[in-house]
């Protein structure tokens, strides 16, 4: 025996073994030949039932899991419904809070706008009475004058100062309140916007007096009213006419005589003249009363609500 013949035969690795590239090639033609196409089209048809049938039961256990959650759902606890509450709860009440904070705001607002206007009024009004006291000052002493040509019987040769006296005894220059502000907020009802106490106290209190003043200016316009049938009978209402211009009463040339002397006219002329003195007097005295209440009220109203 030859020491060829000795050798054992080597090993082939079955990665390497020429078998599995005939058994692939073996499967090759199977599947081009007739019966390969038809085992290829039955694999097909069976793994196509296959996924049909793992969709299905896919399908089926996401109904069971979404069936199962709607039912867990639907059952709420009493922790649950008492939390739910309370963000309802707390949504409503911090809306009744802003609600509550703005109209806070607008109305503080508008309280700010009634005591700036208000002051405005008492301004102009401080302006009015200066200029009324001015007209009552000097009428009183106008009249004081006729009271001293009456009462010493200095008629005759006097009769240019009487016609003077005797024409401006019956006019007169009215207060009239620039009250704008107060009779809106009375009438409107807005009056409980001055939340200030003293303020709204102070507002009333000077509307108070404006009112009575109102009244004796009403008082003083009667008694001017009943003195003219006396002054027609005591001068001439030619002369009269002629005293007074559009810039006001003027005196007349020299001592144009009167249309009578009767010491009895004189008399009642004179009584008339204490009449209005006495409510010239009222009218005055709480003409600067108001004024002085005016001039109060803007300084206390204007550190109160800070307004320059």
């Amino acid at each position: 025996m030859s020491e060829d013949q000795n050798i054992p035969p080597e090993e082939v690795p079955k990665e390497k073994r020429p078998d599995s590239h005939l058994a692939k090639n073996e499967k090759s033609d199977d599947a081009y030949s007739p019966s390969g196409k038809e085992n290829s089209i039955s694999e097909g048809n069976s793994n196509m039932e296959d996924l049909e049938k793992t969709n299905t039961n896919q399908d089926n256990k996401n109904m069971e899991v979404h069936h199962h959650a709607h039912h867990d759902h639907g059952k709420k606890s009493l922790q649950s419904y008492f939390w739910e509450f309370m963000m309802l709860f707390l949504a409503v009440f911090c809306g009744f809070l802003a609600e509550y904070q703005l109209e806070h705001v607008i109305e503080h607002n508008r309280e700010k706008q009634f005591v700036r206007t208000f002051i405005e009024d008492l301004e102009t009004d401080t302006a009015t009475i200066s200029r009324v006291l001015a007209f009552r000052q000097t009428k009183m002493e106008k009249m004081d004058s006729l009271m001293l040509l009456l009462s010493s019987q200095q008629i005759k040769g006097h009769e240019n100062d009487l016609y003077f006296f005797g024409r401006t005894l019956i006019r007169t220059m009215w207060f009239r309140s620039n009250d704008g502000t107060i009779t809106q907020l009375k009438n409107s009802g807005s009056l409980r916007l001055i939340r200030n106490k003293q303020a709204a106290d102070s507002m009333i209190s000077y509307q108070k007096l404006v009112e009575t003043i109102n009244q004796n200016q009403e008082d003083d316009r009667i008694e001017r009213y009943n003195t003219h049938p006396l002054l027609a009978r005591i001068f001439n209402p030619f002369v009269f006419d002629k005293m007074v211009t559009k810039d006001g009463v003027n005196r007349p040339e020299n001592n144009p005589p009167l249309r009578s002397y009767d010491p009895n006219l004189q008399q009642d002329l004179a009584f008339n003249v204490h009449q209005i003195k006495g409510s010239n007097f009222i009218i005055e005295g709480r003409l600067k009363l108001l004024n002085d209440k005016a001039i109060n009220t803007i300084m206390f109203l204007k550190k109160e609500y800070h307004l320059e």
